[in-house]
């Protein structure tokens, strides 16, 4: 998502972009409204993270401190926050889940501590981190090479205090996706395709999708396609996809496991020139605050059984289902033996 990815969340954002940013890839990925972002950050930088708005539930599980889960404004981000909220509660934390709306605020929140743990998705973050050290046009870090990634990205991760934490098999890549109706109409199967067409494209996306390189910069270096705009509906989200299916938009940035674009009429085109990298899900904690071996070994045993059939069941539950986070998570947990009774 990788967003940033996302967040996607990836945003992957590489929100996992997405990113994914996330990721993309991510990250992925309901944005909050503005209003909300202003506080949220106004009370990070006023006053550190124990005192920030409440947005989730807590777990209580012990004395051994408190841990603050962040969270992307997108589904999969959501969902692991409150995976990890609850496994690293049984470990004998009290936690809370804080939800931001992308990685441009919770990462900082991160570094300072005021976050302690946040789920992410590898190549998504290194390029963030690598763009916020060497500037928006550094030669990129991150690749299809997941260890080669995730060593790049302990380079960039440790010197501003973060511990990256190992990845597993489950990856969440940032897609585009268009109305089935428009990519018939237009003979497309692949961003090439859309490219060679020479259709504008109006984009739903999160608003940093203007300036990262997996989204429209890449987009329009890597496969010649016109993106008139970026319509800011966040990763994903169910605006977002509607705006497409309504044609106010012509295209949508989501992410590989988007469980509902059947139900908006939506297709992913192929990124068949790999603008997007392999987007692992890990998690990256504080160092000083979130550092302990206890945390490690609780995340370590669910990075070890997380897939990408998982985060795609996961975001089903939520987007389609219209199950809860938390209860999803709390299942989820159960039926793979990771929570306590």
């Amino acid at each position: 998502m990788n967003q940033d990815s996302n967040s996607q969340h990836h945003g992957h954002l590489p929100i996992r972009r997405p990113g994914r940013g996330r990721r993309p890839a991510r990250a992925l990925r309901t944005a909050l409204v503005a209003g909300t972002v202003v506080a949220l950050a106004g009370g990070l930088a006023a006053c550190g993270g124990k005192s920030l708005e409440e947005k989730g539930g807590s777990q209580s599980a012990g004395g051994k401190g408190d841990i603050v889960i962040g969270s992307a404004g997108f589904t999969e981000s959501k969902v692991l926050a409150e995976i990890y909220s609850k496994i690293i509660s049984d470990a004998g934390y009290h936690t809370t889940v804080k939800t931001l709306a992308n990685r441009e605020l919770y990462e900082p929140a991160l570094e300072k501590g005021q976050i302690d743990v946040v789920p992410e998705y590898a190549s998504t973050l290194a390029e963030f981190l690598n763009a916020k050290k060497n500037g928006p046009k550094a030669k990129p870090v991150a690749s299809s090479d997941i260890d080669k990634t995730v060593a790049a990205l302990k380079t960039l991760a440790e010197p501003r205090g973060l511990k990256v934490l190992p990845a597993g098999e489950a990856t969440d890549q940032n897609a585009f996706a268009v109305t089935e109706e428009f990519a018939a109409r237009h003979h497309l199967k692949t961003l090439s395709d859309l490219g060679r067409s020479k259709e504008k494209v109006r984009l739903a996306a999160g608003e940093e999708c203007e300036t990262r390189p997996f989204c429209k910069p890449g987009l329009e270096k890597v496969y010649g396609i016109a993106v008139t705009g970026i319509d800011p509906k966040g990763v994903g989200t169910p605006q977002a996809k509607q705006a497409v299916k309504d044609g106010t938009d012509q295209m949508v940035l989501t992410t590989t496991t988007d469980a509902t674009l059947d139900n908006f009429g939506l297709v992913l085109l192929k990124d068949d020139k790999k603008l997007q990298n392999a987007d692992n899900v890990l998690p990256v904690v504080n160092a000083k605050s979130a550092g302990d071996k206890e945390i490690e070994a609780a995340l370590g045993k669910l990075t070890d059984k997380l897939t990408t059939a998982d985060l795609i069941e996961l975001n089903r539950k939520v987007d389609a289902e219209r199950q809860k986070p938390e209860d999803v998570a709390r299942a989820y947990l159960e039926s793979k033996g990771l929570a306590k009774k």
